[in-house]
């Protein structure tokens, strides 16, 4: 008998049963692994306070500029009935359209931690530390930096042609100034990360309309 008839063969029966043995093992492995990042991210988030008090800078901004873009979406809206002019209208529809859908976000958020859209007894801008900083007192509807008063929104509406292109874009450069400092306050100030991340968007998408509008009361023989 020679050596290679000494060997013994493996038998082909064995190897399919190792092969299914080492995939269940890997599954069982895997799941295990799983289990514990869910358990791990599950007590991260844990750790995260689950809504803004309604005192916090969150609510507060929430609050105030939701107030303040609605003021915004008026006049966007004031003003595509005043005049035929394309380039404005462009632009007063594209602001209308944004401030409606952040105000959207903003009153969806206060619903969602439960807090009320209007505070009582509070000023605005409290959040900030700058309570009652309205360009001519709340009578006049001047309730934040950079809104318009009344005064000022009758005269549009009374305006048109030229005269409500130019008033609207002197109005709506104040305006987004006004915004810009309110939206610095909330990435400075607001601990929801979403929140914070929607406020340096105003501030980018704002100053670049800021510049926008000076070009465009330029045209028109006008300055901000």
């Amino acid at each position: 008998m020679s050596g290679d008839e000494d060997v013994p063969t493996p038998s082909p029966a064995r190897r399919p049963n190792r092969t299914r043995w080492a995939a269940v093992t890997a599954v069982a492995l895997a799941l295990l692994f799983a289990g514990g990042a869910v358990t791990v991210a599950s007590a991260e988030r844990e750790e995260t306070p689950r809504t803004p008090s309604t005192a916090s800078a969150d609510a507060g901004f929430a609050r105030d500029m939701s107030v303040h873009h609605q003021q915004a979406v008026e006049m966007s809206f004031i003003v595509r009935d005043r005049t035929e002019d394309e380039e404005v209208r462009r632009l007063a529809y594209d602001i209308a359209n944004t401030q409606a859908n952040q105000r959207g976000m903003m009153l969806g958020w206060l619903d969602l931690w439960d807090l009320p859209k209007v505070e009582s007894g509070v000023e605005p801008m409290t959040w900030m530390g700058m309570g009652g900083s309205g360009d001519t007192g709340p009578l006049d509807g001047a309730l934040m930096p950079g809104m318009a008063t009344n005064a000022q929104l009758d005269a549009l509406r009374k305006a048109s042609g030229r005269e409500a292109e130019v008033l609207y874009l002197k109005l709506m450069t104040e305006h987004h100034r006004g915004g810009v400092h309110m939206a610095e306050g909330c990435v400075r100030k607001c601990s929801v990360e979403v929140e914070r991340g929607l406020a340096q968007g105003m501030v980018d998408a704002q100053e670049s309309e800021i510049l926008l509008m000076a070009d465009m009361l330029r045209k028109r023989g006008a300055t901000a």
